[in-house]
């Protein structure tokens, strides 16, 4: 039986390639499938962003080789981006939970 680590990879391992798999090439997300999958699966951060432009924004940035795709290597440090800021947040409400 997997431990919960091991499901929560799996299941980032599992949603990266459901999207990427949409345009035949599985490897990488293009800017479409970017967006979809954001709109999809981190919802609640897209509608925080008030830039309209925020996921052509966020695919620059997540695009280090500058082949105009997101691999899973690239793709993974937007999730550790998101993960830390969100671990933040946690961190400050335990803190304002305990005074």
């Amino acid at each position: 039986m997997p431990s919960e680590l091991e499901t929560a990879m799996e299941s980032l391992i599992k949603v990266f390639h459901r999207y990427a798999n949409k345009d035949g090439k599985c490897f990488t997300l293009s800017r479409r499938e970017l967006r979809e999958l954001m709109e999809n699966e981190l919802s609640t951060f897209l509608k925080s962003q008030k830039d309209p432009a925020a996921v052509d924004k966020i695919m620059k940035d997540l695009d280090s080789n500058c082949d105009g795709k997101v691999d899973f290597e690239e793709f993974v440090s937007l999730v550790v981006g998101l993960s830390i800021a969100c671990e933040q947040c946690y961190q400050r409400e335990m803190k304002m939970g305990k005074k």
